[in-house]
């Protein structure tokens, strides 16, 4: 491959990935070419995006940027896998399609620096919650205290409000209400 060819290959990595900190490393070495084709239409459909790289070229691409954790693990075949909301989405997917298809390779991934090695790996970024889930939870937890006090200042308020109601129903009746001495 001439030197020229190269640095096209070069520049249009880093075109494509740029922006992209968080990425999945696959291989689709030996995956039917149907199922090949399914396997990426169904991930672009939920706006993934899977990029085969060349290792050298990749290497010099990546160096220095946010996927550069994912160099030692260029070896053979190889793809990226980016895009959707997360790289934990991107795992999930990819995770569910490891099981229909057993000749895919899940190298490794990286998300927010942190490398991800080997299928373990990958298993466990899945199991992460997403940014948003991850939102979710933080503030029903910094709500629950809250929701506690209201609770506990409501409570005695709520006991009064039925003794006044019951006083009520008993006057609108015409029944004489007994002192509590």
């Amino acid at each position: 491959m001439s030197k020229v060819v190269k640095k096209l290959l070069m520049r249009d990595y880093t075109d494509r990935l740029d922006g992209v900190e968080d990425a999945l490393l696959i291989s689709v070495r030996g995956v039917p070419a149907l199922d090949n084709n399914r396997f990426r239409n169904e991930l672009a459909k939920k706006d993934i995006k899977v990029t085969v790289i060349r290792n050298n070229l990749a290497k010099n691409s990546l160096k220095d940027g946010p996927l550069e954790n994912l160099i030692p693990l260029l070896q053979g075949p190889s793809a990226l896998a980016y895009g959707a909301e997360s790289v934990v989405d991107v795992a999930r997917e990819v995770m569910a399609w490891a099981k229909k298809l057993e000749q895919l390779e899940l190298k490794g991934a990286v998300i927010d620096g942190e490398l991800f090695s080997g299928k373990a790996g990958v298993e466990r970024l899945s199991k992460l919650p997403t940014r948003e889930e991850a939102l979710a939870q933080t503030v029903t937890l910094i709500l629950s205290p809250a929701r506690k006090l209201v609770g506990a200042v409501k409570g005695p308020g709520s006991r009064v409000m039925s003794v006044i109601k019951s006083v009520e129903e008993k006057l609108e009746k015409g029944e004489t209400i007994a002192k509590v001495g």
